[in-house]
């Protein structure tokens, strides 16, 4: 594995690290090291500190890879000094003065929100729901991210902790064009804002899941950068 970049996912709501198994094993056969951080959504520091060690366990330059809340994971994990790149998948991105919420509260709601219950302290997402995440895959996938979904408490969009990596690391971003559960034109802001080298997909929220070759795509340029 020498001289090749290392790969650090980190997964969002509702879609734990499993939903980047069409992604690793290509990776991995390319000589990649790949880490899956599986954070349990209790808070924004611990998820943060999760994917921390994710970053610590693998060698190397390493790109940090994130999808939906996963992105304010990596904007936040991201200024560890070993992390030269940053991918964002249809991903929030907030900027030090905001938070998930805030983010996500200057854009219209999605339809998503109509299908998700609080219970036991966790967020769930219904059944009736699961269209609206993912209706790009086949049924049977649908029913797979919902048997294995992350389950968040209720607070976590409005938790803060420091730390703005896209201002200072070169980010890719992938927008979901078809998105209904982070709205597309925040997507297509956020990429703007941090100046991001953007990719468009007509995609569900899971474009890792329904279109694997387009972000394995974005992957490999993000680690070309580090290797070169």
């Amino acid at each position: 594995m020498t001289g090749k970049a290392s790969i650090v996912f980190a997964h969002g709501l509702w879609a734990d690290g499993s939903c980047f198994n069409k992604l690793i094993p290509a990776l991995q056969a390319e000589g990649h090291a790949v880490s899956s951080s599986q954070h349990g959504l209790d808070s924004l520091e611990g998820d943060v500190a999760c994917v921390t060690r994710a970053i610590d366990h693998v060698p190397g330059p390493v790109v940090l890879v994130g999808h939906s809340y996963g992105g304010t994971l990596i904007t936040k994990a991201g200024v560890h000094d070993r992390v030269g790149a940053l991918v964002y998948i249809a991903a929030l991105a907030p900027d030090e003065d905001e938070t998930s919420q805030d983010q996500q509260d200057k854009f219209p709601r999605t339809p998503v929100f109509e299908h998700i219950d609080v219970a036991d302290g966790r967020i769930w997402l219904l059944e009736s729901g699961i269209g609206d995440f993912c209706g790009d895959l086949p049924e049977a996938e649908q029913k797979l991210v919902l048997a294995t979904g992350a389950v968040p408490v209720p607070d976590l969009f409005t938790q803060q902790v420091p730390g703005t990596a896209w201002r200072t690391k070169p980010s890719w971003y992938i927008v979901a064009n078809d998105d209904r559960t982070v709205n597309p034109d925040l997507e297509r802001a956020a990429a703007e804002r941090m100046g991001a080298k953007t990719y468009a997909v007509d995609s569900s929220h899971v474009p890792m899941l329904s279109h694997p070759d387009v972000v394995l795509d974005v992957i490999r340029d993000a680690a070309r950068t580090l290797e070169a």
